[in-house]
């Protein structure tokens, strides 16, 4: 058995899973060093714009230790937010025959990431270039980036457009391994049958027409995930027998609800938490992630609404659109910031021509493509290519790198 040191800012709700996940391989011996106790306890989330507190369980059945951060701005929205004196410390104590880090733009990771000699590091992020930026300031980012990913000896990808950034900041093919962005798949599927029979009572209580389609966005109400794209395209679309749903909270309600005061069948529900998600992608006939700009790196609600056997519809600046959004068989793909094309996909999308029904399918069958056992498949061929050797090292170095460089 191998130890495997994970450093991360926070706990997630989407990675505490997979680190369960992992802890029952006998293959490997995990430990996961947190920077900040963010959504343990009851703390303000900037994009929802109040306090929330993840309802599933964060930090149960895998090993963890948090690391003291001094920071008098504790937080990941800027550079000083995490600043961990004792992480080199730590870690070093735990004696890891590998780093798997997941963020880097933090002051103590970037001072682990330069002093780090003990053994090697792998990185593994979601960022990508779809989202065109020009100038000087641009260009220096980009060499930055490219001597941080110089630092790490592998870089796992999540999907096509990711792999295409790693290439970008000159990341070879040689330390490159797919693994792809996952979600607790069984938990959502295990609980479509009794979402479904929830969600039709919660559509009652929010008003929506039983016999209304439902047009679905759930979220966070900000400028990069563009709410008000979605209402105005909904609008010019003019759709008989469907109403739009806005699921969250965030800096842009006001805005949104004083654009749809007026408007006919545009309903709001709360944020909802963890345990709610399964009914609230229930609700649903299509999902919209309207994004635009670099900042949805992946779009894991995404997943999730594939779990519960949704058709899709998002922009081409989420990460996951080339991946998980087959066009005419699961859902479509709709220019960014173009309200005219969101309104184009979602009237083709709800015409009589569509069977949502089957394009829900094809997203519950793709969506199993993309769960714990492909994303620890390609960890662990990056630690067998450096040498690291699992029990099942032969197994899980037959298939390289799936999906290619498309």
């Amino acid at each position: 058995m191998k130890k495997l040191a994970v450093i991360l800012s926070h706990p997630i709700q989407y990675y505490a899973p997979w680190f369960r996940y992992l802890t029952a391989d006998p293959a490997i011996q995990l430990r996961v060093f947190y920077l900040w106790n963010f959504g343990v306890a009851e703390s303000l989330d900037r994009g929802f714009g109040q306090k929330i507190q993840w309802d599933i369980p964060l930090l149960d059945g895998y090993d963890h230790e948090f690391v003291p951060n001094v920071s008098k701005q504790p937080g990941t929205h800027h550079i000083w937010g995490l600043q961990n004196p004792s992480l080199m410390q730590q870690v070093r104590a735990y004696q890891p025959d590998a780093v798997l880090m997941m963020n880097y733009n933090y002051a103590s990771i970037y001072q682990f990431l330069w002093q780090w000699q003990d053994c090697p590091i792998l990185f593994r992020g979601d960022s990508h270039r779809l989202f065109t930026e020009s100038g000087l300031k641009a260009t220096l980012r980009q060499i930055w980036i490219s001597q941080v990913y110089r630092r790490c000896d592998r870089v796992l990808y999540v999907g096509k457009s990711n792999r295409g950034y790693f290439e970008t900041h000159g990341v070879g093919d040689e330390k490159l391994f797919f693994s792809p962005h996952a979600i607790e798949n069984q938990r959502f599927m295990d609980n479509a049958a009794q979402a479904n029979v929830e969600a039709v009572a919660w559509k009652q209580a929010l008003g929506i027409p039983a016999q209304h389609r439902v047009v679905l966005f759930a979220g966070k109400f900000i400028e990069k995930k563009r709410p008000l794209d979605l209402l105005q395209a909904f609008v010019q679309a003019n759709l008989p027998n469907t109403s739009l749903l806005f699921v969250g909270a965030g800096q842009l309600e006001a805005d949104l609800r004083s654009q749809a005061d007026g408007v006919q069948n545009v309903f709001f529900a709360p944020f909802q938490n963890q345990s709610q998600m399964p009914r609230t992608y229930a609700v649903g006939d299509i999902f919209v992630l309207p994004s635009y700009g670099s900042g949805e790196t992946w779009g894991l609600a995404v997943n999730e609404a594939m779990c519960l056997s949704k058709p899709v519809l998002v922009s081409n600046h989420v990460g996951c659109a080339r991946d998980l959004v087959k066009a005419g068989e699961n859902g479509l793909v709709f220019a960014a910031g173009n309200v005219d094309s969101l309104q184009v996909c979602l009237t083709q999308m709800l015409s009589d021509k569509v069977n949502l029904a089957e394009w829900g399918r094809h997203s519950q069958e793709l969506i199993q493509q993309y769960s714990y056992i492909q994303m620890t498949q390609g960890l662990k061929q990056a630690l067998v290519s450096l040498g690291i050797d699992y029990i099942d090292a032969i197994e899980s170095t037959k298939v390289r790198n799936p999906i290619g460089k498309s």
